[in-house]
């Protein structure tokens, strides 16, 4: 074999080697970053299931389907390359964007505790907001249409979280570590939500297993458990859905307006869960997170009440009239 030719593998092979050491890179700050996004990224799981509440269950993996593509698209072609470009040109943008979709999650979770409250006034403003749905499709394209916009906040905090996580580095490495962490969140979590929305039909299937053997009646005695238990668990999943888009969107807007010089909000919560932590013992840590996410829901439901009736009688008209309007000229 000639000198050149050791020489070129010599060459093949450093390559390899440096590439092998940039990929562990990019792997162990991806898991290191989605690690600290780890609270949105369940927030995005729990909010999920509630959009395929209703649908025939032929319609649900689509569903899914259609929402975990936005989700991708969202990421990828929208949030990565603002990400990245709001941190070198416009970093002062960040936080205000970021409260604007605190604001919207917050009027999202909001609007579904107002339904569940006021179900006739929620219908009339449903109505006013979005129009009347001419047929299941219109439906379906609102319900996917409304995930995937509430996916665009969650995503927007968790690639946020992801890139203040991130140490110095090129911006080829950044944009690879957001990039895993992204694909890899999406498919978590709209896997994980895809199990959740088809457990009652394996359900189902487990419970009509005819072996006579001792683990064939364990197998139907979890089918069957799962067929009754997936209907509760479903509406329990949409409450902390809920729950969890108000206090990720208040949990947003204190933090946004701690930034801009008005942090009493944030601390007054802090003392309140402080004070809490210590008088609960070996439960502090729980007890601490809860008060800290029951200050920051307050805090998400008084904006999105607010919010709500802004929506109905200035937004929404305003929203529907172009909407009209490039209908007539399209």
């Amino acid at each position: 074999m000639s000198i050149g030719l050791i020489a070129l593998l010599d060459d093949i092979a450093g390559l390899a080697k440096v590439a092998a050491a940039s990929l562990d890179d990019v792997a162990a700050q991806a898991g290191r970053a989605g690690v600290k996004a780890a609270g949105v990224v369940i927030d995005d799981a729990a909010v999920t299931p509630r959009y395929v509440v209703g649908f025939a269950a032929e319609r649900e993996l689509p569903i899914v389907g259609r929402i975990a593509l936005g989700s991708l698209r969202n990421k990828l072609l929208f949030l990565l390359p603002a990400a990245l470009a709001l941190g070198a040109f416009a970093p002062w943008a960040i936080t205000p964007l970021l409260m604007l979709g605190g604001a919207y999650l917050s009027y999202e979770g909001s609007e579904k505790v107002y339904e569940a409250l006021f179900p006739h006034r929620a219908h009339a403003h449903e109505a006013a907001r979005d129009g009347a749905a001419g047929n299941a499709q219109a439906l379906e394209d609102q319900k996917v249409s409304s995930a995937i916009k509430t996916d665009f906040i969650l995503s927007a905090e968790i690639m946020a979280i992801t890139l203040a996580a991130l140490p110095e580095g090129s911006i080829w490495m950044k944009t690879a570590v957001l990039a895993v962490v992204a694909v890899g969140i999406t498919v978590a979590v709209y896997g994980g939500v895809a199990l959740i929305v088809k457990a009652d039909d394996a359900g189902v299937a487990m419970a009509a297993n005819g072996s006579r053997s001792a683990f064939g009646g364990l197998v139907r005695g979890v089918g069957r458990a799962l067929v009754k238990g997936m209907p509760g668990f479903l509406k329990i999943l949409a409450i902390v859905g809920t729950a969890a888009m108000i206090w990720v969107g208040g949990g947003i807007l204190v933090h946004g307006l701690e930034t801009y010089g008005l942090p009493q909000i944030g601390h007054a919560i802090h003392a309140a869960a402080a004070g809490a932590a210590s008088a609960a013992g070996p439960l502090a840590g729980t007890v601490e997170w809860l008060v800290t996410a029951a200050g920051s829901g307050l805090v998400g439901l008084v904006v999105g009440a607010a919010l709500i009736p802004v929506t109905s009688f200035v937004l929404a008209p305003a929203w529907n009239r172009v909407a009209r309007l490039r209908t007539k000229t399209a």
